[in-house]
Parts: structure tokens; sequence; C-alpha cells
């Protein structure tokens, strides 16, 4: 009766499986204490680093409400973006006792039913640092605190009421290969006349000024100081930053490229290696980027996925780097996702990582990739006139105190 079963277990697959488990159980001894350590050293860094982001990290919303006329270029936000570059840990103590973090913020555009926001998300330690900064590029801009928008659209617990799709964008390339930057785009003079500037800037701005009546837009760019996080070849432990790993890809592109050609690099090739270099000469940050569309359900529109997938197409470049979405909510195929089950926690994830604006630590750890400082103020800074979306709200001038001599 139950020879067909038995046979089954002299069979050459269960023998093998056999000679697998006597294996690995032979050799626990060795492995089991190496696991425990590993995971151990895990769960406690995760714990002491939640417990010192919520003791430390006090989070505020800045918004950013622009004059009329800026006569600055994407410069003066590099100016701006050297105040977010905060110290790395500086000794293995303050990293694994003490569960120091470098601290993160995220810059923001969003669309608030077609109303064009510039936020900034800071921890309050350093409000005075960045509004001063600012101040001191952008003098007739207003900076204000206010309450954060996705209150405006709590998704969670209200998946009846609102249609949620959202993404990520990654690098085409590896990380030292810079995007197409303000300077490509001619930018960098202040003697190009308003009305003939391409800034890249603005196809966002008027893709999000179009959105409408009970539907929002928020794209978050989540920065931090560049780690050492690139392994070393031939070293276990060793690890080296973003700067040393461009230099290591200029190297095999030479290499590359002679034994291609047999001799120098041609100049688009000589081209490529002169934009890497020159990226590697500015700040560098880990950055994530993160999208999300949200609608109440009957003016859910999906077209804006599309926009939203296109957003940073114009930074992009056949022979540098370039970004792409990933990570969406959605599904290719109905069979990908049974009763929606699927989908629905992915979206609430999705949310629920924006809402905590999440990339660098758990709950929604994530690999970054490397912007310099240039690259980010390509994708986000204040436009000038040249962006003249309705909804695109400016002030006329900022509020000035009055002199100081002024007589009683």
């Amino acid at each position: 009766m139950f020879a067909p079963f038995t046979s089954l277990f002299d069979t050459t697959v269960f023998r093998v499986m056999t000679q697998v488990y006597e294996i690995f159980a032979f050799t626990a001894f060795i492995w089991g204490p190496v696991l425990s350590v590993w995971l151990a050293q895990k769960l406690w860094l995760n714990y002491v680093q939640a417990k010192f982001i919520a003791k430390n990290f006090d989070f505020i919303l800045l918004e950013v409400k622009l004059p009329r006329v800026i006569g600055k270029t994407p410069i003066a936000m590099e100016l701006v973006l050297q105040a977010f570059y905060q110290p790395d840990i500086s000794n293995w103590y303050e990293r694994w006792w003490l569960g120091m973090v470098r601290p993160w913020f995220s810059l923001e555009l969003v669309s608030i039913e077609g109303a064009v926001k510039f936020l900034i998300r800071t921890p309050a330690k350093y409000k005075r640092i960045i509004e001063s900064t600012i101040y001191a590029q952008y003098p007739d801009v207003e900076v204000h605190e206010v309450k954060d928008y996705v209150s405006l659209a709590s998704y969670i617990g209200q998946e009846q009421e609102w249609s949620l799709w959202g993404c990520v964008f990654k690098l085409n390339k590896p990380d030292p290969y810079p995007i197409k930057t303000y300077i490509d785009y001619g930018l960098d003079s202040t003697m190009t006349d308003e009305e003939n500037k391409s800034d890249p800037i603005t196809s966002l701005i008027e893709f999000l000024g179009g959105v409408g009546r009970g539907q929002q837009i928020w794209i978050q760019i989540l920065l931090q100081v560049n780690g050492k996080r690139y392994k070393t070849p031939g070293k276990y432990f060793g690890r080296h930053n973003w700067q040393e790993e461009g230099k290591k890809l200029i190297q095999d592109l030479q290499d590359k490229y002679a034994g291609e050609t047999g001799m120098r690099a041609t100049k688009r090739q000589a081209e490529v290696i002169h934009a890497i270099e020159r990226s590697l000469g500015k700040v560098g940050f880990d950055t994530g980027i993160r999208a999300v569309y949200i609608a109440k359900k009957e003016q859910y529109d999906r077209t804006n996925k599309s926009g939203i997938r296109n957003a940073f197409q114009q930074y992009s470049s056949q022979d540098l780097n370039g970004f792409r979405p990933t990570g969406s909510t959605g599904f290719d195929y109905p069979w990908q996702d049974f009763h929606g089950i699927r989908g629905a926690r992915k979206k609430k994830k999705m949310f629920d990582a924006y809402v905590r604006r999440s990339w660098f630590h758990p709950p929604y750890k994530k690999q970054p990739f490397v912007l310099n400082t240039e690259e980010l103020a390509t994708i986000y800074h204040f436009p000038g006139g040249v962006a003249e979306t309705p909804t695109f709200t400016r002030i006329e001038s900022r509020k000035g105190e009055p002199p100081a001599n002024l007589p009683v």
C-alpha cells in the first residue's frame, strides 16, 4: 500500500537532500554562532538607531514662497545645498553604541489641486542654518514653517475614498556617471534673457500645475551626506566612498577604450571621462526619490501616472546617466494581483514610506544613489519668470525690516 511513497525515499534527489542536511547539521557549530552574531548586530543597530532618531530628530516642514522675479542661476541653490552637508559619524562608539546616524533632509515639490509648492523637511535644529542660507542666496523669498500637507489626504484607513499610485526612481548607470545638469542647459550664465532660457524644471512645474480638483502629486528628494558604502575589492571589511568609486570607474573606462581602439579615447569617450571627473569634484549626497499621485476615487486620472514616470526624463543623457521609474504600486497583468490584495499592501507601504520620509533607515530602508550638488540643484531649484504656470503663486516682494538708522 505504501510502496509508491516509500519508493520516493530511494531516489537520487532525496539522497542528495539528505547529504546536504547532514552537512548543515554537522557544521552548525561553525555557521550557527556566526549567523547569530550577524543577526544580533543587525537587530541591535536597528534598535539603537531608532532610539537615537526618536530622541534627537524633531522634523519640521518649511515652505519657500517665491517672488515674481528671481535673478539667480541654479548656482545659488548649489550654495544653499552646502547647508545640508552635515558631517558623518566619526567613530565606532557613536555608531554602534549610541546609534548615531547622519541627519537627512527632504526637498519636496508638491501640487495640491494644481497649487505648486516648494518645501523642505528638516530636523528642527537645522532650521536657522537652512533659513539663513536660503535668505543669503535668495533675499526676496519668504520661508515659513507649515503643517505637513500629507494630512490633507489620509489614505490609510480611507482607501475607499482615495486612489493612489506611486513609484521610486533610480539611476540608469553607476552613480559616478552624471545626469544632464543646468550647465548643459546653459543656465549657469546670468547674461541670458529670461525669455530665452530653457529651464528643465519648468516642464515638471507645468505638469504639476495642471493637476485638477481633488488630485494631489507629491515628489520628495531625500538626501544625506554620502558615506563609505562601496565594497573595496580584496578587503573583506573595506569600504570606500563615492569619489573613490568614480576614480575606479574612470580607470576602467580608460582601460576599456584603450583596448577597443588601441590608442587614446575618442573625443566623445574623452568627454564622458571629463564629465565624470567634473562631477567627482563636487560634494555628493546619498539620494532617494519617491513620487505619489493621490486623488479622490471619482477624480482619479490615470494619465497622470505617465507624467510622473517622465518627470525627470529631461535630465537623461544617452552617454551619461538618467532616471527611470521603478517599484511602482501597479501591476502589468491582472493575474499578478489576485483580488487586489498585493496592490493594496503596496499602496499602504508606499504612502506610509512617503509620510515617514523613510529611505536610509528602517522600516522602509532602500538602496540610495549619489547625486552631487550640481545635479541636485538641477532637479530642485527655484525657477525664474520662465515658469509662469497660473497656479504657481508668487509673492510680490518679501517684507523687509526697517533701516536701523531710521529717525524716531
